[in-house]
């Protein structure tokens, strides 16, 4: 069959690690696909998130960890300029030519440009040229930082998370507004290369995890030297000598070098051609279990990553693509699409066990519900807590541990629906509460799971003795 030369099995428009997830499942299957981006291949989380922003977190841990055992000598401060040369490579220096040589590898096409829909299965590239699809189009084109409406905010030009995992030098004063992720981790990284730091959250830190970790997360970042404040943000003002001034509602105002605003995301869809489809532009597309978006007809398009704001987390958004790509897939070769809970074709980890860690010393890591999430579904549950630093692979690692354990059990079935850990190295901890969560294993089989001694995964027989106990 002679196929034109602008008409693909499947377009994917966004080139980050969700669209090329997705691509790569799609291709594997024999699907004949393109991505359109029209930046960087590799996107937020390969440039401006996740790797550049880790590369700044780690050597501060590193330093603080060793200097919690005795008889190890590290030195006061860290070497800015090797820390933010370490970033940059882990950053790729800003390049993507690897990421678009592993496209052609895998024979997936590229094309540059800013790609928008133009109707039924139909993209168009920078207003030229159009690719149409025969099974699907998959819109994985993320979020970006959402600043408020503030008095002066605009032209006191301040940063967002791209500024801040990319910035080449280190302001003598940071000033950040927010009590999220992205603020407690910059925070966190740029207090340890010298920044003078305060942060300003509207209300506690963490908002979306249990309370203990924003509070734990909050005395960490005050023993490392930030100033952390409650207060609300009325206005900025850039002065003529670069300084910033942040006038409070109350009526101060703190001043700094530089101020990063950490205070949400939003879709990357204003110009993404939604209305052609009938969709509303700037929105959040809503999708099903597969991703595909929920509204069109035909069941050709699909929104996948942060996209469809089901869960804001890279390894989400490649989960997604992963679930998406084999749907596509599937209802290609006209095969049944398994949509159930825990299906082959079913995102089911995003509401009930998607995991995320918090870079910050102590780290914070948590997968599944909350007590509260939890309590609000109208699950029977029960919390049980244990001071992590009572293990003894805990006062092993660091002298002086401190940190919580919490496991939100559903009693009706007797199986973890949440775990949250918070304390120094915690973040390998979790990947076992996301096997036991998203396995559903039973309480009694868990018994059977013995961790060696003396780990800091000791803390499972803890959580369980305590679980036993009624505790």
């Amino acid at each position: 069959m002679h196929v034109a030369a602008d008409e693909y099995d499947v377009v994917v428009v966004g080139g980050g690690s969700t669209g090329e997830n997705l691509a790569d499942r799609t291709a594997a299957a024999g699907l004949r696909t393109i991505v359109v981006e029209g930046g960087l291949v590799g996107g937020e989380c390969s440039y401006y998130a996740c790797m550049p922003s880790k590369a700044l977190l780690r050597p501060g841990a590193a330093a603080a960890h060793a200097r919690a055992v005795a008889g190890v000598s590290v030195g006061d401060g860290l070497d800015a300029a090797a820390v933010l040369a370490r970033r940059d490579r882990f950053a790729d220096y800003w390049t993507d030519d690897d990421q678009v040589a592993w496209l052609d590898r895998v024979g997936i096409e590229l094309v540059r440009g800013h790609g928008r829909l133009v109707g039924d299965r139909a993209v168009q590239v920078d207003g030229g040229r159009v690719l149409t699809a025969r099974h699907a189009v998959a819109l994985c084109t993320g979020s970006s930082p959402a600043l408020p409406e503030l008095p002066g905010l605009a032209e006191a030009r301040p940063w967002t998370s791209r500024e801040a995992t990319s910035a080449q030098r280190v302001p003598a004063r940071l000033a950040v507004v927010g009590g999220g992720v992205v603020a407690v981790e910059m925070a966190a990284a740029w207090r340890s290369l010298g920044s003078e730091v305060v942060l300003l959250a509207r209300g506690p830190l963490l908002g979306r995890m249990e309370p203990f970790a924003g509070e734990l997360v909050a005395d960490g970042l005050r023993a490392a030297g930030v100033e952390v404040r409650q207060a609300r943000v009325a206005g900025v003002h850039r002065e003529g000598d670069g300084e910033v001034r942040i006038d409070l509602a109350e009526g101060s105002a703190v001043t700094a070098d530089e101020v990063l605003f950490a205070t949400g995301r939003r879709a990357n869809t204003a110009d993404l051609g939604l209305e052609t489809v009938g969709l509303e532009p700037g929105s959040w597309p809503a999708v099903d279990d597969s991703c595909a978006v929920t509204g069109v007809a035909g069941g050709w398009l699909y929104a996948a990553g942060d996209l469809n704001h089901r869960a804001l987390l890279t390894h989400q958004g490649k989960y997604q693509a992963r679930i998406a790509g084999s749907a596509i897939a599937a209802r290609a070769r006209g095969e049944r699409v398994d949509g159930g809970r825990w299906g082959a074709h079913s995102a089911s980890a995003d509401t009930a066990g998607a995991p995320q860690v918090v870079f910050t010393e102590p780290e914070a890591a948590s997968v599944g519900l909350t007590l509260a999430a939890a309590e609000a579904a109208g699950l029977n549950v029960r919390v049980v807590d244990y001071d992590l630093g009572s293990v003894a692979g805990a006062r092993l690692y660091a002298d002086g541990y401190t940190g919580r354990a919490r496991m939100v059990v559903d009693l009706d079935r007797e199986v973890l629906v949440g775990a949250t850990f918070v304390g120094p190295g915690v973040a390998e901890l979790l990947h076992a509460a996301t096997v036991a969560v998203v396995g559903e294993v039973p309480i009694a089989r868990l018994w059977h799971a013995v961790p060696a001694y003396p780990t800091v995964s000791e803390i499972w027989l803890r959580l369980l003795e305590a679980w036993r106990d009624g505790a």
